[in-house]
């Protein structure tokens, strides 16, 4: 049975509700605190771009750090060398002079099937191993078929010459 029983209070405070009127109120003041902060972080943005173009631009890392930032950043100056500014890449900027750089599981796999081409072709060339077995294989039994073929012609003639021998008997003694 959970906690506090059936009834689901906890611990015998009341629920407490809030009024629409209040809702609204609170609504209203965030709306107003957030345009202040719109307006001071504005005015603090054409500051800091006076202040760059004076100075030149010395660090471009202000400039991306004058965007809105969370808690205390904007206070204290954090520099977290794990900690990666999202840069926006336009396609332009985007090199693609190199080859993609491959992961490794992905370069093995490449290079597997590349080995597995060259491996067929010099099968099919029959340099490898396996398939000098294969072609000794196949001459065998390319032998043994031949040989074959040959007896079942000879028994064949030798059936006709008996069947022929025995029909020249008959057609004889009816005579």
């Amino acid at each position: 049975m959970p906690k506090g029983g059936k009834k689901g209070g906890h611990k015998g405070r009341m629920r407490t509700y809030t009024s629409p009127d209040e809702i609204d109120a609170q609504m209203k003041a965030e709306k107003e605190r957030k345009k202040r902060e719109e307006e001071e972080g504005a005015s603090n943005d054409i500051l800091t771009e006076e202040k760059l173009q004076g100075s030149g631009s010395e660090d471009s890392d202000e400039d991306e750090g004058s965007q809105k930032r969370k808690g205390v950043e904007g206070i204290i100056e954090i520099q977290n060398p794990n900690r990666a500014a999202q840069k926006s890449k336009k396609v332009a900027d985007i090199e693609l002079e190199g080859p993609p750089q491959l992961s490794r599981r992905e370069r093995e796999e490449i290079e597997k099937q590349q080995a597995k081409e060259r491996y067929m072709k010099m099968h099919l060339a029959g340099k490898t191993d396996q398939a000098k077995a294969d072609l000794a294989r196949l001459a065998i039994i390319r032998k043994q078929r031949e040989e074959a073929a040959r007896k079942k012609e000879e028994e064949k003639k030798a059936k006709e010459a008996v069947g022929a021998a025995g029909r020249g008997l008959n057609s004889l003694s009816l005579k």
